[in-house]
């Protein structure tokens, strides 16, 4: 007689422990995007259906410099962090087991195990060693930072499309006498480009959210939207803050699903 298989989905209390979990994460944030149309002056008390914060927040010129300036970062680190962990990923899987290989997977991924606050806290020393030395005060700080926090990020998909990669396409371009470059722009590179723009999407979307590294780092008039919306919400919170924080979340939430479908495996 054949055994049940065992399912998790079977064990009692587990479709109300599951539909928690989903109101614990989600509710808070369909009441932030459902108050983000609220006509009252608070974010608690409900006044009726408007659209007049999304107006206030489009015409307002420090949030349109704050978006442009985070876009702008977001696009920089992005590039830099998916170009580094391109050839990070390439560096550590294109070869032979080397000694050492661990400790360089495991340095590259630092800012994942290492609190953010600690990373933001380093940079700042860092940084400001340089300010001093170089008298340079500009946003290339920002961009730095953001293009190393971000590395790891990039890495992950890119390595992870490298190792499910079957290594005997290139090995029969090298047959067929293509040259190292020719292999991989020919043939690594392309099959490599989902990956690749992946990590590039996911580098994008945390440098965009990001608050912490940029508190430390940026210097003054160098407000990202998110630390824009941290310092309107430390002055007067208005609906105007949920109206940016639900546009921000449209444009990550569009990103993110655009990450899925690139990384899902075909049948």
């Amino acid at each position: 007689m054949a055994k049940a298989s065992f399912s998790v989905s079977a064990l009692p209390g587990f479709a109300t422990t599951a539909i928690l979990v989903f109101v614990a994460l989600y509710l808070p944030i369909f009441t932030l995007v459902a108050y983000s149309f609220n006509a009252s002056q608070s974010v608690a008390v409900w006044g009726g259906f408007s659209l007049d914060w999304y107006g206030k927040a489009w015409a307002n010129d420090a949030v349109k410099a704050a978006t442009v300036r985070s876009l702008l970062i977001a696009v920089s680190a992005a590039v830099i962090s998916t170009a580094l962990a391109t050839m990070a990923a390439l560096g550590t899987t294109r070869r032979k087991a080397f000694k050492g290989q661990t400790f360089i997977y495991v340095m590259i991924n630092q800012p994942l195990m290492v609190p953010e606050i600690v990373t933001a806290v380093a940079l700042l020393i860092f940084f400001g060693m340089i300010k001093k030395a170089t008298g340079y005060q500009g946003l290339g700080y920002v961009i730095a930072a953001h293009s190393a926090f971000c590395i790891p990020f990039a890495y992950l998909p890119i390595r992870a499309r490298l190792e499910g990669m079957d290594i005997s396409l290139e090995t029969a371009a090298q047959d067929l006498y293509a040259s190292a470059w020719q292999s991989f722009r020919y043939v690594t590179l392309p099959i490599l480009a989902p990956g690749v723009a992946a990590g590039a999407m996911l580098a994008f979307v945390i440098s965009l959210d990001d608050v912490v590294i940029t508190e430390f780092v940026k210097s003054g008039g160098q407000d990202t939207l998110p630390t824009y919306m941290l310092g309107q919400m430390r002055r007067q919170l208005t609906p105007e803050v949920n109206a940016i924080s639900s546009m921000l979340l449209a444009l990550t939430v569009a990103l993110l699903t655009a990450f899925f479908f690139l990384t899902r495996k075909n049948d």
